[in-house]
């Protein structure tokens, strides 16, 4: 798990910087909430995680892992594509906005329960 954290977590770093430089170039910040977001929830978090797995290779073999990483990685697209819409004044996106956020959240209480039940010294 510790390798597709960073492998996809590389993808989104290299989404959220091309958003930044559209609204740079655009001279447009309206996609600032997607920006940012993507950049922390995609980029740093699962990168992050990924590290963490790297050091703590147990964690990364379960099935907490797995349902992390699949959780992350289905509900943060789903959030952030209602994000983009809502923020575009689409007020019925958002409904995507709160489910990709719940399972989103979800998804790292599940990260927090693998590491505070397999991290161990």
């Amino acid at each position: 798990m510790a390798v597709k954290l960073i492998k996809i977590s590389v993808i989104y770093f290299v989404i959220g910087v091309l958003i930044g430089m559209y609204m740079s170039m655009t001279e447009a910040f309206d996609f600032t909430p997607v920006h940012v977001h993507i950049n922390l929830l995609g980029w740093m978090s699962m990168a992050l995680a990924g590290l963490i797995y790297v050091g703590f290779p147990n964690a990364a073999k379960t099935k907490l892992a797995k349902v992390h990483f699949w959780l992350h990685n289905i509900s943060l697209p789903i959030m952030m594509i209602g994000l983009a819409f809502l923020v575009s004044g689409v007020d019925s996106a958002g409904p995507a906005v709160a489910v990709g956020g719940t399972l989103l959240v979800i998804g790292i209480i599940v990260f927090a329960i693998n590491i505070l039940k397999n991290v161990k010294q």
